[in-house]
């Protein structure tokens, strides 16, 4: 399935933003496409750029980058209990308290890197073993309805998103 695809009654407006962002990929391609694509860009950031904060309070790479290894095993997560037909509506997440309850800024890049892959592949190898009907079932996560391909699919605009970010604000 490509992300044009996907009905947007299958996600709320918030997550809209990622997902609408996406250039009609193809949600198990771009699964893995974006983990080497994000990987190859974060090796090329210099160095000294890892622990910059554009602005007071704002986070830095590391710390976004541990971000967005939270948000993808929250994502996971979330599809594999709606993937299992689990209607437990599940919570959302205050991801500045994550953030400022990590170490992030104390680990190698490499550390953050390896980790994101592992969590990538692991929610890469789920979707893969997802039946069709799996990928279409609706569930409530953050008080709001989402299928569980929508999830994959957030989590690819989730990652682009913050590497435009990096762009934009970080180098």
């Amino acid at each position: 399935m490509n992300s044009n695809q996907l009905p947007e009654n299958e996600y709320s407006s918030f997550n809209a933003t990622y997902i609408k962002a996406l250039d009609n990929v193809h949600l198990i391609e771009e699964l893995e496409i974006s983990l080497h694509d994000f990987i190859k860009f974060v090796q090329n950031i210099p160095m000294d750029k890892f622990d910059y904060r554009y602005a007071k309070g704002k986070w830095t790479i590391k710390e976004i980058i541990q971000h967005i290894i939270d948000a993808e095993r929250i994502f996971g997560y979330r599809a594999l209990r709606i993937s299992r037909n689990d209607q437990t509506p599940l919570p959302g997440f205050e991801e500045n308290e994550y953030v400022e309850n990590t170490n992030a800024n104390s680990r190698s890049i490499q550390e953050l890197l390896t980790e994101f892959s592992a969590v990538r592949h692991s929610n890469l190898l789920l979707f893969k073993s997802l039946s069709s009907e799996q990928l279409t079932r609706m569930g409530m996560a953050s008080n709001q309805p989402i299928s569980v391909r929508a999830l994959g699919f957030l989590m690819i605009g989730h990652l682009k998103h913050h590497q435009r970010v990096f762009e934009e604000r970080y180098l």
